[in-house]
């Protein structure tokens, strides 16, 4: 546990709790760490309802954590069953259903029960897939994501080991049918671990070069972030500039990983763009010509006219407007994330001699938004934010009417009328730049 803290004093983790072997002795194991330390572990276990049972499954899993004395949740996927890919449906629905939980609960921590064979069959299908550097080093102990971290304190651990623990305890577990299903690439994996141990690679070799290769990333992500900090600045409003000369002198490797941050940073984007695009935006960037804008991964990239006061070079990325297309209706106060940048906090006021202000909405200001923004505030001509920049900021909208934009203190709502207030809108991507 030592390398996956600084835990709280009275540390409360979640721990996800399919009812397998593993993910049932990493509970119990997580319940004994946390109980001598006063705190507390609560189990999820996702109802998937992609195979019959798993609600039976799930109910049986709450009586036995009730027995044990763990507090215990069930956590229901709804919608239509997926027609293709269904284990990576399960995989995503899974993930949003525990993270959303613990967000919404106020813990920190979320324990995956994945082990020494997890990581060895991890390494061999990103192998087969032809992975780099970043997809051979597998999974991390710890994984930190926007709101949670995400914490594996079993990779090094066989999975007889953790069986032992539950024959030990006469703790019976649920074996799940797709686990024996060829039809995944990895239980074909899973049947050739034996085969591959016999030429010299056992489970223990392939983890420990997946080990090899998280040390190798995290140089590279050590001298990328040096070069993010030098060539790099991103605004509250969502936008970044570019010293497009320091990301050009940097070796390609490093260069590319930049730009993909950056990319990931403001486009909202949980995972990289693909190399392919990637390597032509990089060469075209490279090439010192100033060119035309160009759209990567939720983004646009403007080289800029003429050079700042150091002489250099800058490129803008922005948001691509046409992504930034989410509409939510706001009913009460509270919160959310908005096209997956923005927090937005907002509030209805306790009302007053006026009338209500109607039916609200958050969209991006666009065109439409900006032309109306500048007959309210004709002073709006001269704001330093880049014009394609403004276009995707979160504006809130009633009906065709503006109504006000955070980033630009701009708000058409009369004074008098307290019915509503708009808090605020902070920049909040899941991919931090660094």
């Amino acid at each position: 546990m030592v390398p996956l803290g600084p835990f709280e004093s009275n540390p409360r983790i979640a721990v996800a709790l399919s009812g397998g072997c593993d993910s049932l002795a990493l509970s119990v194991l997580a319940h004994d760490w946390v109980q001598a330390r006063g705190g507390e572990v609560i189990a999820l276990t996702v109802d998937h309802r992609l195979r019959a049972g798993s609600t039976a499954e799930a109910r049986r899993v709450h009586a036995q954590c009730v027995e044990i004395g763990i507090s215990h949740h069930i956590l229901t996927r709804r919608g239509p069953k997926p027609e293709a890919s269904i284990q990576d449906a399960a995989r995503r629905a899974r993930y949003a259903l525990l993270t959303d939980w613990c967000r919404d609960n106020g813990v920190l921590h979320l324990f995956l029960g994945h082990h020494l064979e997890d990581q060895a069959e991890t390494f061999l299908l990103r192998l087969s897939r032809g992975s780099g550097i970043d997809g051979l080093s597998a999974m991390t102990p710890v994984q930190a994501r926007a709101e949670i971290r995400l914490l594996r304190p079993l990779l090094t651990v066989p999975k007889a080991r953790l069986r032992a623990v539950l024959e030990k305890r006469k703790l019976s577990w649920i074996e799940d049918p797709s686990n024996l299903d060829p039809n995944y690439a990895r239980i074909r994996f899973r049947r050739a671990l034996p085969m591959l141990a016999e030429e010299g690679l056992d489970v223990a070799r392939l983890a420990a070069t997946a080990t090899r290769m998280a040390r190798a990333r995290t140089a590279l992500e050590n001298l990328t972030a040096g070069v993010l900090a030098q060539a790099v600045s991103v605004f509250p409003e969502g936008y970044g500039l570019v010293k497009a000369e320091i990301l050009g002198r940097a070796d390609e490797e490093i260069a590319l990983r930049a730009l993909s941050r950056i990319l990931m940073c403001i486009g909202a984007r949980p995972y990289p763009p693909r190399l392919a695009p990637l390597e032509r935006l990089y060469d075209a960037l490279r090439s010192g010509k100033p060119g035309t804008a160009k759209t990567l991964a939720g983004c646009r990239i403007i080289p800029l006219d003429g050079k700042n006061r150091g002489g250099e070079r800058l490129l803008l990325i922005c948001r691509e407007p046409a992504a930034a297309s989410e509409r939510i209706e706001l009913k009460d106060s509270g919160a959310l994330l908005w096209d997956g940048r923005f927090k937005i906090t907002w509030k209805k006021g306790k009302g007053g001699p006026s009338k209500p202000v109607g039916r609200l909405c958050l969209a991006r200001l666009g065109r439409d938004g900006w032309v109306q923004a500048l007959k309210i505030a004709p002073s709006l001509r001269d704001n330093p934010l880049p014009y394609p920049a403004r276009l995707a900021l979160p504006a809130l909208w009633r009906g065709k009417k503006l109504l006000a934009v955070p980033h630009l203190e701009l708000s058409a709502l009369s004074p008098k009328n307290p019915r509503f207030e708009l808090l605020e809108a902070v920049f909040s991507p899941p991919s931090p730049l660094v």
